[in-house]
Protein backbone atom coordinates (compact mmCIF):
# COMPACT_ATOMS: atom_id res chain seq x y z
CA UNK A 1 0.00 0.00 0.00
CA UNK A 2 1.26 3.37 -0.91
CA UNK A 3 1.25 5.33 2.03
CA UNK A 4 0.57 9.70 1.60
CA UNK A 5 3.33 10.73 4.33
CA UNK A 6 1.79 13.47 4.76
CA UNK A 7 -0.45 14.37 7.64
CA UNK A 8 -4.19 15.94 7.05
CA UNK A 9 -3.55 18.60 9.65
CA UNK A 10 -0.57 20.07 7.27
CA UNK A 11 -3.08 21.55 5.19
CA UNK A 12 -4.15 23.43 7.83
CA UNK A 13 -2.34 23.81 10.96
CA UNK A 14 -3.91 24.79 14.21
CA UNK A 15 -3.35 28.45 14.57
CA UNK A 16 -1.19 29.99 16.76
CA UNK A 17 -1.98 30.06 20.53
CA UNK A 18 -3.44 26.42 20.30
CA UNK A 19 -1.92 24.71 23.73
CA UNK A 20 0.85 22.24 22.57
CA UNK A 21 -0.72 18.82 23.86
CA UNK A 22 -4.15 20.03 22.25
CA UNK A 23 -2.49 20.58 19.26
CA UNK A 24 -1.04 17.16 19.10
CA UNK A 25 -4.40 15.53 19.98
CA UNK A 26 -6.51 17.68 17.13
CA UNK A 27 -3.55 16.24 14.56
CA UNK A 28 -4.12 12.52 15.53
CA UNK A 29 -7.92 13.36 15.41
CA UNK A 30 -7.37 15.14 12.00
CA UNK A 31 -4.91 12.01 10.84
CA UNK A 32 -7.91 9.63 11.73
CA UNK A 33 -10.41 10.83 9.61
CA UNK A 34 -7.68 8.48 6.76
CA UNK A 35 -9.80 5.58 8.27
CA UNK A 36 -12.85 6.79 6.31
CA UNK A 37 -11.08 5.70 3.34
CA UNK A 38 -9.36 2.52 3.83
CA UNK A 39 -12.02 0.01 2.33
CA UNK A 40 -12.69 -3.14 3.40
CA UNK A 41 -13.32 -6.46 1.34
CA UNK A 42 -16.59 -6.45 3.01
CA UNK A 43 -19.91 -5.29 1.11
CA UNK A 44 -22.15 -3.41 2.95
CA UNK A 45 -26.05 -4.69 2.83
CA UNK A 46 -27.30 -1.26 2.57
CA UNK A 47 -25.81 -0.37 -0.37
CA UNK A 48 -23.55 -1.09 -3.60
CA UNK A 49 -20.57 -0.67 -1.97
CA UNK A 50 -17.82 -1.94 0.07
CA UNK A 51 -17.48 -1.53 4.06
CA UNK A 52 -14.94 1.23 5.21
CA UNK A 53 -12.68 0.95 8.22
CA UNK A 54 -14.63 3.53 10.31
CA UNK A 55 -18.03 2.15 9.79
CA UNK A 56 -16.94 -1.16 10.83
CA UNK A 57 -15.80 0.03 13.57
CA UNK A 58 -18.25 1.62 14.67
CA UNK A 59 -20.59 -1.34 13.79
CA UNK A 60 -18.18 -3.40 16.41
CA UNK A 61 -18.95 -0.55 19.10
CA UNK A 62 -22.96 -1.34 18.48
CA UNK A 63 -22.89 -4.88 18.48
CA UNK A 64 -20.35 -4.99 22.00
CA UNK A 65 -22.77 -2.73 23.31
CA UNK A 66 -26.09 -4.96 22.45
CA UNK A 67 -24.49 -8.02 22.62
CA UNK A 68 -22.38 -8.22 25.54
CA UNK A 69 -24.97 -10.24 27.43
CA UNK A 70 -23.74 -13.34 25.75
CA UNK A 71 -20.29 -13.14 26.03
CA UNK A 72 -18.91 -16.05 28.21
CA UNK A 73 -16.73 -13.64 30.72
CA UNK A 74 -18.44 -10.95 32.43
CA UNK A 75 -16.94 -7.72 30.47
CA UNK A 76 -16.14 -3.83 31.10
CA UNK A 77 -18.41 -2.57 28.23
CA UNK A 78 -16.76 0.94 28.18
CA UNK A 79 -13.05 -0.85 27.82
CA UNK A 80 -14.23 -3.40 25.28
CA UNK A 81 -15.62 -0.80 22.88
CA UNK A 82 -12.52 1.47 23.43
CA UNK A 83 -10.45 -1.65 22.47
CA UNK A 84 -12.77 -2.08 18.84
CA UNK A 85 -12.56 1.73 18.13
CA UNK A 86 -8.74 1.45 18.31
CA UNK A 87 -7.81 -1.92 16.99
CA UNK A 88 -8.19 -0.79 12.94
CA UNK A 89 -6.92 2.33 13.25
CA UNK A 90 -3.20 1.06 12.42
CA UNK A 91 -4.90 0.02 8.87
CA UNK A 92 -4.80 3.99 8.08
CA UNK A 93 -1.06 3.44 7.30
CA UNK A 94 -0.64 -0.34 7.21
CA UNK A 95 -4.07 -0.87 4.92
CA UNK A 96 -6.29 -3.13 5.25
CA UNK A 97 -5.83 -7.27 4.95
CA UNK A 98 -8.67 -9.26 3.61
CA UNK A 99 -8.43 -12.41 5.13
CA UNK A 100 -9.51 -14.12 2.19
CA UNK A 101 -7.13 -12.83 -0.03
CA UNK A 102 -3.82 -14.96 -0.74
CA UNK A 103 -1.03 -13.37 0.95
CA UNK A 104 -3.09 -10.64 2.74
CA UNK A 105 -1.00 -11.80 5.72
CA UNK A 106 2.48 -11.62 4.62
CA UNK A 107 4.12 -9.81 7.04
CA UNK A 108 1.09 -8.03 8.15
CA UNK A 109 2.10 -7.88 11.98
CA UNK A 110 5.00 -6.26 11.04
CA UNK A 111 3.32 -3.67 9.20
CA UNK A 112 0.74 -3.42 11.73
CA UNK A 113 3.21 -2.96 14.70
CA UNK A 114 5.11 -0.34 12.50
CA UNK A 115 2.13 1.94 11.96
CA UNK A 116 1.16 1.78 15.46
CA UNK A 117 4.14 2.99 16.62
CA UNK A 118 3.57 6.10 13.70
CA UNK A 119 0.32 6.94 14.38
CA UNK A 120 0.28 6.49 18.24
CA UNK A 121 3.31 8.68 18.15
CA UNK A 122 1.60 11.72 16.95
CA UNK A 123 -0.07 11.81 20.94
CA UNK A 124 0.78 13.49 23.51
CA UNK A 125 3.52 10.73 25.28
CA UNK A 126 1.26 9.42 27.75
CA UNK A 127 -2.08 9.23 25.41
CA UNK A 128 0.45 7.53 23.12
CA UNK A 129 1.01 5.20 25.23
CA UNK A 130 -2.60 4.54 26.44
CA UNK A 131 -3.47 3.78 23.10
CA UNK A 132 -0.73 1.90 22.20
CA UNK A 133 -1.49 -0.33 25.04
CA UNK A 134 -4.83 -1.14 24.16
CA UNK A 135 -4.36 -2.21 20.33
CA UNK A 136 -2.08 -4.23 22.17
CA UNK A 137 -4.66 -5.78 24.17
CA UNK A 138 -7.01 -6.39 21.34
CA UNK A 139 -4.31 -7.72 19.43
CA UNK A 140 -3.12 -10.13 21.94
CA UNK A 141 -6.58 -11.47 22.78
CA UNK A 142 -5.67 -12.14 26.81
CA UNK A 143 -8.44 -10.36 28.17
CA UNK A 144 -11.82 -10.77 28.31
CA UNK A 145 -12.58 -7.67 26.37
CA UNK A 146 -10.22 -8.08 23.74
CA UNK A 147 -11.69 -11.38 23.10
CA UNK A 148 -15.31 -10.41 22.92
CA UNK A 149 -14.05 -7.92 20.86
CA UNK A 150 -12.14 -10.13 18.60
CA UNK A 151 -15.20 -12.32 18.31
CA UNK A 152 -17.42 -8.87 16.91
CA UNK A 153 -14.69 -8.62 14.33
CA UNK A 154 -15.67 -11.75 13.04
CA UNK A 155 -19.30 -11.94 13.64
CA UNK A 156 -19.76 -8.70 11.90
CA UNK A 157 -17.94 -9.42 8.29
CA UNK A 158 -20.42 -12.92 8.27
CA UNK A 159 -23.48 -11.33 9.15
CA UNK A 160 -22.46 -8.73 6.02
CA UNK A 161 -21.63 -11.93 4.03
CA UNK A 162 -25.16 -13.83 4.90
CA UNK A 163 -26.83 -10.34 4.19
CA UNK A 164 -25.59 -10.43 0.73
CA UNK A 165 -25.63 -14.41 -0.40
CA UNK A 166 -22.39 -14.81 0.22
CA UNK A 167 -19.99 -11.49 0.13
CA UNK A 168 -16.38 -12.47 0.87
CA UNK A 169 -17.36 -15.84 1.04
CA UNK A 170 -16.94 -15.66 -2.96
CA UNK A 171 -13.60 -14.51 -2.82
CA UNK A 172 -10.89 -17.67 -4.10
CA UNK A 173 -9.46 -17.88 -0.75
CA UNK A 174 -12.54 -18.80 0.99
CA UNK A 175 -13.60 -22.36 1.87
CA UNK A 176 -15.17 -23.81 3.94
CA UNK A 177 -11.86 -24.36 6.35
CA UNK A 178 -11.01 -20.80 6.30
CA UNK A 179 -14.35 -20.00 6.95
CA UNK A 180 -14.73 -22.62 9.64
CA UNK A 181 -11.56 -20.47 11.40
CA UNK A 182 -13.35 -17.62 11.13
CA UNK A 183 -16.14 -18.92 13.47
CA UNK A 184 -13.63 -20.16 15.28
CA UNK A 185 -12.74 -16.80 16.29
CA UNK A 186 -16.58 -16.04 17.94
CA UNK A 187 -16.77 -19.09 19.76
CA UNK A 188 -13.37 -17.92 21.68
CA UNK A 189 -15.63 -15.07 22.79
CA UNK A 190 -19.36 -16.33 22.57
CA UNK A 191 -20.23 -19.85 22.30
CA UNK A 192 -23.52 -18.64 21.82
CA UNK A 193 -22.56 -16.24 19.17
CA UNK A 194 -20.46 -18.84 17.68
CA UNK A 195 -23.50 -21.49 17.73
CA UNK A 196 -25.38 -18.87 15.56
CA UNK A 197 -22.47 -18.44 13.13
CA UNK A 198 -22.41 -22.28 13.06
CA UNK A 199 -25.85 -22.19 11.70
CA UNK A 200 -25.01 -19.47 9.14
CA UNK A 201 -22.06 -21.22 7.43
CA UNK A 202 -24.22 -24.54 7.61
CA UNK A 203 -27.05 -22.94 5.40
CA UNK A 204 -24.62 -21.12 3.86
CA UNK A 205 -22.81 -24.38 2.10
CA UNK A 206 -26.20 -25.49 1.50
CA UNK A 207 -27.41 -23.11 -0.60
CA UNK A 208 -23.57 -23.04 -2.50
CA UNK A 209 -22.51 -19.48 -0.75
CA UNK A 210 -19.11 -21.07 0.48
CA UNK A 211 -17.22 -24.05 -1.27
CA UNK A 212 -17.03 -27.17 0.72
CA UNK A 213 -13.82 -28.48 1.31
CA UNK A 214 -14.03 -31.29 -0.82
CA UNK A 215 -14.54 -29.06 -3.87
CA UNK A 216 -11.54 -26.29 -2.45
CA UNK A 217 -9.05 -29.57 -3.17
CA UNK A 218 -10.18 -29.91 -6.76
Amino acid sequence: MDVDESLLIDRNPPPDGVPERLAAQLRFVAEADKLKTILRASPLAAADRRENDAEHSWHLALMVILLAEYADEPIDVGHAIKLVVIHDLVEIYAGDSPVFAPDAADDQAEREAAAATRLFGLLPPDQAASMRALWDEFESGATPEARFGKAMDRLEPMLLNWLNGGGTWGMPGATEATVRAREAGVVAGSTSLGSVTSLLVDEGLRRGWIRPAAVAQD
